[in-house]
């Protein structure tokens, strides 16, 4: 499964909304709304990278007030013990 994290602006006024249709799009597992200069950042979790352009290009780009994306990969995923456990190597 691969993790993707798509940065998302929108028009200010319908960002409740935007965040809504995109968190009912198929790929997507979770929505934040954000302060400072995002709108709002997506979790897609898909299979594949074409399955990657598909939901962004396809899907997040024509949700209405979407104005631009930022897509990013995921490579690996630290939890807090995974972190913990690195700084400890050694000891």
């Amino acid at each position: 499964m691969i993790t993707v994290i798509v940065h998302i602006q929108t028009d200010a006024h319908s960002i409740p909304e935007t965040a809504q249709e995109v968190a009912d799009l198929p790929g997507v597992a979770e929505v934040y709304s954000c302060a400072g200069d995002i709108d709002l950042i997506a979790i897609l979790r898909v299979r594949s990278h074409e399955d990657i352009a598909h939901v962004v290009t396809e899907r997040i780009a024509k949700v209405s007030g979407v104005r631009s994306t930022r897509t990013h990969i995921a490579f690996k995923s630290y939890a807090r013990a995974d972190v913990e456990a690195g700084f400890s190597i050694g000891e």
